[in-house]
């Protein structure tokens, strides 16, 4: 009780105006978020430890870190206010709680434990110590994130009435003996992954509920491999399908993500979208506010100059336009670069909470919970095809 207690005191009264982390798990995406952290001033990486030790070595020494052969050891260290999780899914939840107990704030990777009764005993107990813990959902800090969230709430398209998020992933580095595909450690694709995207949706359209789930074997493999699902979420008086497949090359890699409303469509390209189009009827001034919002866009008009007041019929309702446009925003060029960019947007969103619990963080510890109930239900209600 006097350690635990010593460490929130530090935490909440003498290192706001620092962040000193320890890392928990030394693999490459591990390395790349520290590196990211550490552009943000005041942050530190003071700590790093892995089951594999010349791979915390080979992380400790690139960030000028303290090795810990052991994660008990390193949650004793008073010096360190915050865990950074980045292990297998199956240890998560055990990690998460350690940590919590032990005084620290957590960031965890996605997603925050294999069963949502989990993420939501860990979300109760940061809650009533005050720590933060938070799943590192970083989609919600993309600038497109944020202008389609922008375009929804505007009502510039007029009512959703479909979505879906295609996601043709690599199973390159997937070998048959890969935690990925044992269910038992990653909790099957719709947890491990889905998590980030059904986050997505929710905070474009709100809580959504699960309503039909389904699930491919692979063929001509002995053990169960699991290497594409989808599902079916609705969103109020809409659905949104998702379908994730691993299973062909890295050059082959791909994602798309689309919205329809009355009025047009909004697409998104990559896991971390990076490039958006928009086909939409409308009026002169909602052009030139969107054409606001998105700097350097190229845009395209489809209605012969002067047919203004134009009036069409869809979903039994009169659209007036005075333009229809295709947008296009954005470029692949950017994908490495915005990677980095919504990371450090996280961490910065996150130590503000912890300097002054007043700030109204763009994800909390309820992000984790929810997206890994509907993950959980999809898991569960998946059939196999």
């Amino acid at each position: 009780m006097n350690f635990k207690l010593k460490n929130n005191e530090i935490i909440n009264n003498k290192m706001t105006s620092k962040l000193n982390i320890g890392i928990l798990g030394a693999g490459g995406f591990a390395n790349f978020a520290a590196k990211s952290f550490l552009k943000v001033e005041g942050i530190k990486i003071i700590a790093v430890t892995d089951i594999n030790e010349s791979a915390a070595k080979a992380t400790a020494n690139d960030l000028d870190a303290k090795v810990y052969k052991n994660y008990q050891d390193m949650l004793q260290d008073d010096t360190i206010n915050l865990i950074y999780i980045a292990t297998p899914p199956f240890l998560h939840y055990s990690q998460s709680k350690l940590a919590l107990e032990a005084g620290k704030h957590v960031i965890c990777e996605k997603p925050a434990a294999l069963k949502a009764e989990e993420a939501e005993e860990l979300a109760a107990y940061a809650k009533s110590k005050e720590f933060l813990y938070v799943v590192n959902l970083m989609q919600r800090y993309n600038p497109l994130y944020k202008i389609v969230d922008q375009i929804i709430k505007e009502n510039i398209l007029g009512e959703f009435l479909h979505g879906f998020f295609e996601n043709y992933a690599s199973d390159e580095k997937l070998t048959k003996e890969h935690w990925f595909w044992d269910e038992d450690k990653s909790g099957g694709i719709f947890i491990e992954h889905g998590v980030h995207f059904f986050d997505m949706f929710e905070g474009w359209l709100g809580s959504g509920k699960l309503v039909s789930a389904i699930q491919s074997q692979r063929a001509n493999v002995s053990q169960k491999i699991v290497d594409r699902v989808q599902a079916t979420v609705s969103y109020k008086d809409s659905f949104v399908n998702f379908y994730h497949g691993f299973n062909q090359p890295q050059i082959l890699d791909r994602q798309e993500l689309r919205l329809q409303f009355e009025k047009g469509d909004i697409t998104l390209f990559e896991w971390v979208p990076v490039k958006m189009r928009i086909n939409a009827l409308l009026t002169h001034q909602q052009r030139i506010d969107l054409e606001s919002k998105l700097e350097y866009c190229i845009l395209e008009q489809h209605n012969p100059a002067g047919q203004e007041n134009q009036k069409v019929v869809g979903n039994f309702k009169t659209i007036c336009f005075d333009e229809f446009v295709t947008i296009d925003y954005g470029t692949a060029a950017e994908k490495s670069n915005r990677y980095e960019e919504i990371v450090i947007a996280m961490i910065v969103d996150q130590w503000k909470w912890i300097k002054d619990k007043s700030h109204c963080r763009i994800i909390t510890e309820d992000n984790a919970v929810k997206s890994l109930q509907i993950a959980e239900a999809a898991a569960k209600a998946a059939t196999f095809i």
